[in-house]
C-alpha cells in the first residue's frame, strides 16, 4: 500500500466492518482515536475498539467519501487527510442518528515498503 491508498483501504475495511483490517493499517506502536473517543494504543486494542463500534453505533454505518489529500512529510513519512460523511449510525436504543461529517487524519511511516499509521485520528467535524 502507498499513502494514496490508505483512506480507500480504511473505508473498505469500515464498509466490511473488518476490525482486524483496520488494526492492520496501524504500525505496532501506532495510536488510534476512534469516532466515539476510544483511544487504542496497540493493534489488539484497535481491533477490540472497532469490533465494539461495529457491534454498536456503527453496526449499519457506511462512509461516503469526500475530499482527501496526501502530503509528503519526507521520504518515509506522509500525512493523509480524508473527509467522509457517516450514514447509518444508531444510538443505544437502535434509533437512527442523523448523518454527520467526519475527518480521518493519519500520519504514515514507511518501513520496509510497508506504509502504516503511527497516528490515526477519526473525528466528527462540523
Amino acid at each position: 500500500m502507498i499513502p494514496a491508498d490508505f483512506a480507500r483501504s480504511f473505508a473498505a475495511a469500515f464498509a466490511q466492518q473488518d476490525a482486524t483490517a483496520i488494526a492492520a493499517l496501524l504500525a505496532a506502536e501506532g495510536m488510534f482515536l476512534t469516532l466515539t473517543g476510544i483511544t487504542a494504543e496497540t493493534r489488539e486494542d484497535v481491533r477490540h475498539a472497532m469490533a465494539q463500534e461495529f457491534n454498536g453505533i456503527f453496526a449499519q454505518s457506511r462512509l461516503v467519501t469526500g475530499k482527501g489529500a496526501v502530503q509528503s512529510l519526507g521520504p518515509d513519512t506522509a500525512l493523509v487527510t480524508q473527509r467522509y460523511v457517516v450514514t447509518g449510525a444508531v444510538d443505544e436504543t437502535g434509533a437512527d442518528l442523523p448523518r454527520f461529517a467526519a475527518l480521518l487524519i493519519a500520519v504514515l511511516r514507511n518501513r520496509n515498503d510497508a506504509w502504516q499509521a503511527i497516528s490515526l485520528t477519526f473525528n466528527a467535524v462540523a
